[in-house]
C-alpha cells in the first residue's frame, strides 16, 4: 500500500513538472515558433490542403499581370527576386515564380533572382562555352547553364519569364548568361538596353576564317550530306565572290554587328575576349574578364592544364572529383581540309572588315 502511495506521488510530481515546463516555454514564445499539425490552422476541417494555402498566399503577393507578361517593359527595369537555375525555358505558368509585392522582391535565405548584370553575347564558335565554364569556377559568379535565347527567340514571353531562368545570387555575386546569337541579332541590343542599359557585354571573337570553318565543321557533324565548304562560301567558284548570305560567313563580319550594338551601348560596356588567347593563355584572358566584372582575381593558372588531344585548356580536377573537367566531345573537333585558295579568298574578303573592327573595338587581334 505504501509502495502504491509513493508511486502516485511521484506521478503527480512528474505531471506537475511537465505542465510547469510547458507554460514556461509558452510564456517565452517558444510555442508560437513550434511546427503545427496539418489541420491546426483550419481547426478540425479534414478537407484543408496546405498547398491551397500556399497558392492563396502566392496569389495575394503576385504582381499585376502587366508586370509579369509585358514584352515591351520600361527601359532600365532592374527589379529583382529569388533565384535558382531553372531546368527548361518553359512559360511562367509551368513553374512557381518568386513573386513580389509593390515592386519589392520577395526573398528567401538563398538570395535574390536578378536580371543578369553581364551577358556573353557572342560569337558562335568563338569560345563562349569555354569562357563561361572557366568563369563558373569563381565563387561570385552564378550563370544559367543552357542558352536562354530570350532576346532573339523568346522575347514575347516577357522579362518575368526571363528572370525566372536566372540562378539565385547573394549580394556581391554576379548573375550571367550566355547566348552567342545575340551579337548577330539586330533587335538584341535595343531589347537588352530596355532591360538595363548598364548591362556589361562580353564578346569572344576569333579569326573569322577559322571561325567559319569551325562553324561548318559543327554543322557537318550533324548533317553529313552538307555540300562542301567552298560551294557554300563562294557564290561562283570562277569569280571567287564570297556569299555573305551564308551564316557561317556573315557572323564573321564583326564590325557590322558591333556598329549596331554601339547605337545602344558605349564602348566602355564591352569586353572583347580573344578566342585565340583564351586557348594559349586562359589565365591571362580570365584576369581581364574578372577585372571587367569587378571581381577579385580568383581564376588563375593553377586552375588550368593544356589537353594535347583536344588542343585547348581544361580545368584541373576539382576537389572531390575523380577526373579533370574538359568541354564535351563537340569541342575540339578536327576540321576538314579546305583548299588553300578558298581560305585565302576569305582572308582577303575579311581584311577590311577586320581592320574596321580593330578601330571600333580599340584592339588589334592580329588576324591579318
Amino acid at each position: 500500500m505504501f509502495h502504491f502511495y509513493a508511486l502516485s506521488k511521484v506521478s503527480v510530481l512528474f505531471t506537475m513538472v511537465l505542465i510547469f515546463t510547458y507554460f514556461f516555454y509558452c510564456l517565452t514564445g517558444f510555442c508560437d515558433s513550434a511546427p503545427r499539425t496539418l489541420y491546426s490552422h483550419q481547426g478540425s476541417d479534414a478537407d484543408y490542403d496546405i498547398l491551397d494555402d500556399h497558392r492563396r498566399i502566392l496569389g495575394d503577393l503576385r504582381p499585376p499581370a502587366r508586370l509579369l507578361h509585358d514584352a515591351s517593359p520600361q527601359r532600365n527595369l532592374t527589379v529583382s527576386a529569388d533565384a535558382e537555375r531553372m531546368d527548361s525555358p518553359g512559360p511562367p505558368s509551368e513553374r512557381t515564380p518568386d513573386t513580389e509585392k509593390d515592386g519589392m522582391p520577395v526573398s528567401n535565405t538563398f538570395g535574390l533572382k536578378r536580371f543578369p548584370q553581364a551577358i556573353i553575347i557572342g560569337v558562335k564558335k568563338g569560345g563562349t562555352r569555354a569562357l563561361l565554364e572557366f568563369l563558373r569556377i569563381h565563387p561570385d559568379v552564378r550563370a544559367v547553364g543552357a542558352e536562354p535565347h530570350f532576346f532573339d527567340r523568346f522575347y514575347d514571353k516577357g522579362l518575368e519569364w526571363y528572370r525566372n531562368l536566372m540562378p539565385r545570387t547573394l549580394d556581391g555575386q554576379v548573375t550571367m548568361e550566355k547566348t552567342p546569337s545575340y551579337f548577330v541579332t539586330k533587335e538584341a541590343p535595343g531589347r537588352i538596353c530596355t532591360m538595363n542599359c548598364q548591362t556589361k557585354l562580353i564578346v569572344v571573337v576569333r579569326d573569322p576564317v577559322t571561325r567559319a570553318v569551325s562553324d561548318y565543321t559543327q554543322t557537318l557533324s550533324k548533317n553529313p550530306g552538307l555540300p562542301s565548304f567552298q560551294s557554300l562560301a563562294l557564290k561562283n567558284s570562277s569569280t571567287g565572290l564570297i556569299d555573305t548570305t551564308w551564316s557561317a560567313v556573315r557572323i564573321g563580319l564583326y564590325a557590322k554587328h558591333l556598329e549596331n550594338w554601339l547605337q545602344y551601348f558605349p564602348l566602355s560596356h564591352f569586353l572583347f575576349v580573344s578566342g585565340e588567347r583564351l586557348v594559349s593563355d586562359p589565365a591571362g584572358e580570365m584576369g581581364r574578364v574578372q577585372d571587367f566584372l569587378g571581381l577579385k582575381r580568383v581564376v588563375s593558372n593553377k586552375h588550368f592544364y593544356f589537353n594535347q588531344t583536344k588542343g585547348f585548356p581544361c580545368l584541373k580536377k576539382p576537389e572531390g572529383s575523380s577526373r579533370p573537367r574538359c568541354l564535351g566531345k563537340s569541342k575540339g573537333r578536327p576540321h576538314p581540309q579546305i583548299p588553300t585558295e578558298v581560305l585565302q579568298r576569305l582572308r582577303d574578303f575579311y581584311k577590311p572588315f577586320n581592320h574596321r573592327f580593330y578601330q571600333l573595338s580599340g584592339q588589334d587581334f592580329g588576324w591579318d
